[in-house]
């Protein structure tokens, strides 16, 4: 069993800067990919980023790519978030995911935490 909690979210004007974080338990932390989601008012809770286990390989929906960038320190089983140039539109409930272990970020994820909200005012 994986629990995941978020922490670092909050309101911030258009322009600024968040770092979520996303501390684990569980064993298969360190080979396991990880993700970021975010769920916007009246929507699908939609892909952000991810990250390989060992944190060589990223991927970012289009729509952050660019302001945001995830990163992992499996040492102390904690996957980041850092969002620069924060828009209205990035308004959203944030939700770490991990994925099966061993397996790529191109999947589904097992195991999801409690979220996190970021509101950026305009």
């Amino acid at each position: 069993q994986v629990q995941l909690v978020e922490s670092g979210g909050g309101l911030v004007q258009a322009g600024g800067s968040l770092r979520l974080s996303c501390a684990a338990s569980g064993r298969t932390f360190s080979t396991s990919a990880m993700g970021w989601y975010r769920q916007a008012p009246g929507k699908e809770r939609e892909f952000a980023a991810a990250i390989s286990w060992n944190g060589l390989s990223t991927y970012y929906a289009d729509s952050v790519k660019g302001r945001f960038t995830i990163s992992r320190d499996n040492a102390k089983s904690t996957v980041y978030l850092q969002m620069n140039s924060l828009k209205p539109e990035d308004t959203a409930i944030y939700y770490c995911a991990s994925y099966p272990s061993g397996s790529h970020y191109f999947t589904t994820p097992v195991y999801w935490g409690q979220g996190t909200q970021v509101t950026v005012s305009s």
